[in-house]
């Protein structure tokens, strides 16, 4: 990619898990959700060990993606600091503290197989 071009798909994930990386992001994962979202196409879930770190480690994403002219569509969860979430279209980045990431466990519930109405 150029540092000209705008990341997009796998380029803008390999932006946010890098950034995570530098910090030393926790367990980071990565689910397609194409075919269960209309409004994304990636998650992007890691965990910090503290609300100082979870933030850093999502301002880190935020600052690396903007070095390549991509801005967030919103940031939510950063005064507290215990999930934040950085909103950038087909991707979404949520960084969370272990306990938070552990009770609303997104990587089952963006994988877990549907149940059947009937």
């Amino acid at each position: 990619m150029t540092a000209n071009a705008v990341p997009t798909g796998d380029a803008l994930i390999e932006l946010a898990l890098d950034a995570l990386d530098d910090l030393k992001g926790v367990d980071p994962v990565v689910i397609d959700v194409r075919e269960l979202s209309s409004v994304m196409d990636y998650l992007v879930i890691a965990s910090g060990t503290s609300a100082r770190h979870v933030k850093s480690l999502a301002d880190n994403v935020i600052v690396k993606v903007k070095k390549h002219e991509l801005r967030p569509i919103g940031v939510e969860g950063e005064t507290v600091g215990e999930w934040v979430l950085v909103d950038f279209g087909d991707v979404v980045v949520h960084v969370m503290q272990p306990a938070t990431r552990g009770f609303y466990d997104l990587e089952r519930l963006w994988t877990a197989p549907p149940v059947d109405a009937d």
